[in-house]
């Protein structure tokens, strides 16, 4: 478990602000106390400063996780953000989409969501753009990149590719035993 190299943490800081922009700051300065970032294995763990200091007393080789898992460094040094990071990116997601109920399932599938199963979506949103993607419950499903902006979606016809599939709750379920 160390801390991240700059290069790592503008990687990681870049992919983030797609999703919550300058909320960021919030992210690490909470109100329950000091967060930080730290890598172990490749991969990126959200922890308390607190829990990291009981850590210390572990063993590398003995430790399995700690915090929550926002995602993995692929071996060309790109971040890939992982599922378990929706909880703590929804609350703060400044572009977000709502798909209906129909086209839930699909999307948690794996699939992209189609103008069809479109449902709202946040004004202003650029293309290319991060999104969490809701249920009309205001659930948080998942998260993926818009393939459209705001303003080409009420143009398009109903069977485009409006966002593209980045990650999906379904996950748990398809790949169960890589998530740590």
């Amino acid at each position: 478990m160390r801390p991240l190299t700059e290069e790592e943490a503008r990687a990681l800081f870049e992919k983030l602000a797609k999703y919550i922009g300058e909320n960021l700051r919030l992210l690490l300065e909470r109100p329950d106390g000091s967060y930080c970032f730290r890598l172990h294995r490749d991969r990126v763990y959200y922890v308390s400063e607190r829990i990291l200091k009981l850590a210390t007393n572990i063993p590398r080789e003995n430790l399995a996780s700690l915090g929550t898992c926002f995602g993995k460094f692929t071996k060309t040094q790109k971040f890939r953000l992982h599922i378990t990071a929706l909880d703590y990116l929804a609350p703060y997601a400044k572009y977000k989409v709502w798909v209906k109920p129909g086209s839930e399932q699909s999307f948690l599938y794996g699939n992209h969501v189609l103008k069809s199963g479109l449902g709202r979506v946040t004004e202003s949103t650029a293309q290319y753009q991060g999104v969490v993607v809701y249920s009309m419950a205001d659930v948080p499903l998942g998260f993926g990149v818009a393939a459209k902006s705001t303003q080409d979606c009420r143009k398009v016809d109903p069977m485009a590719i409006v966002v593209f599939h980045q990650a999906d709750i379904g996950e748990y379920v398809r790949h169960e035993e890589t998530l740590t």
